[in-house]
C-alpha cells in the first residue's frame, strides 16, 4: 500500500492512495490539464483510476472533479450533504454514488471508512482507506480535533494531517477580520498546536508517515509545522513530511 500528494492548500488539493489494482484520488481541486500534469509527475495515468471520493463541496477540494472525472469516466463517491449542495454539477453523471458520513464502503481492493470532522461544510467527512493490514488517516480540513476524530485516527500506519496555520502570523496578516474568524473558529482550519494535540491524543504506535497538509501559505511555514508535530511525537523534525501546495509529495510506501 501507498499514498502520494499531487497538491495540498488553498488552491487545491489531491491525495492518492493505492493497493493492488486500486488507485483512489481523495478530491480533486485542479482543473483537467493541470491535475493531468500533476498525476504524470508521480506517474500516474488518470485512467488508472478506480474512483475519486470527495470530502466535501468547497471548490480547492472538489472543483476539479465534475470535468476530469468526466473526461475519463471515472466513478464519484460524496457525502449525501455534499451532493445535496453540489449535485448539479455531476447532474450529467452517471456514476455518481452518495454515502453517510458513517457508511463503509469498498472500492476494489480498499475500504474507505469516512468520519465526519467540524467544517464550515453540509456534510463534511475524512478518511481512513485500508487495504485490510495498513491504514492511512488523510485530515486536512477541520476546525477542532473531536473524540470521534481521534478515534477514528488511532492506531493509523500513516497520517495525512492538517497543520494550516499559525494563530500569531494569522493575527498579523492583512486578511479581513471576517475570514480570520473564519479560518481561526471551530469549523475553520486546524492550527499546527491543534495538529500537535490530535497526535498527542492518539495512539501512534503504528505510525511510520506524518505529513503536515493544507499549510497556509501566508500565516505558516513549514519549519513551524514540523516543529509542532515532531514536539508531539516526540521524533526529529527532519522526519515529518510536508505537503506542497506545488508538488504536494512523493510516493510514501507502508510495510
Amino acid at each position: 500500500m501507498r499514498f502520494a500528494s499531487i497538491g495540498s492548500g488553498s488552491e487545491g488539493n489531491g491525495l492518492i492512495v493505492e493497493a493492488g489494482t486500486t488507485r483512489v484520488l481523495i478530491d480533486c481541486g485542479f482543473g483537467v490539464r493541470d491535475a493531468t500534469a500533476r498525476l504524470a509527475r508521480i506517474g500516474v495515468a488518470p485512467e488508472s483510476l478506480s474512483a475519486i471520493i470527495v470530502t466535501h463541496e468547497h471548490n480547492d477540494h472538489v472543483g476539479g472533479v465534475p470535468a476530469f472525472a468526466t473526461r475519463y469516466e471515472i466513478p464519484v463517491w460524496l457525502t449525501f450533504g455534499t451532493l445535496e449542495i453540489a449535485g448539479e454539477r455531476f447532474a450529467d453523471m452517471e456514476r455518481i454514488y452518495g454515502f453517510d458520513s458513517h457508511d463503509r464502503f469498498a472500492i476494489g481492493d480498499l475500504e474507505i471508512r469516512p468520519f465526519p470532522v467540524p467544517h464550515d461544510a453540509r456534510e463534511p467527512v475524512q478518511f481512513v482507506v485500508t487495504d485490510g493490514m495498513f491504514r492511512v488517516g488523510v485530515v486536512t480540513d477541520l476546525g477542532t480535533t473531536t473524540r470521534y476524530v481521534e478515534a477514528s485516527l488511532n492506531g493509523c500506519d500513516a497520517l495525512v494531517l492538517e497543520c494550516n496555520h499559525d494563530p500569531a502570523l494569522l493575527e498579523q496578516s492583512d486578511y479581513p477580520w471576517s475570514l480570520k474568524q473564519r479560518i481561526s473558529g471551530r469549523f475553520g482550519h486546524l492550527t499546527n498546536d491543534g495538529a500537535a494535540a490530535v497526535i498527542r491524543a492518539i495512539d501512534t504506535s503504528r505510525l511510520q508517515h506524518l505529513i503536515a497538509a493544507h499549510l497556509s501559505k501566508q500565516n505558516n511555514t513549514p519549519e513551524m509545522a514540523r516543529a509542532a508535530l515532531a514536539g508531539a511525537l516526540g521524533c526529529a523534525s527532519e522526519w515529518i513530511g510536508v505537503a506542497s501546495q506545488e508538488t504536494g509529495f512523493d510516493w510514501r510506501a507502508l510495510a
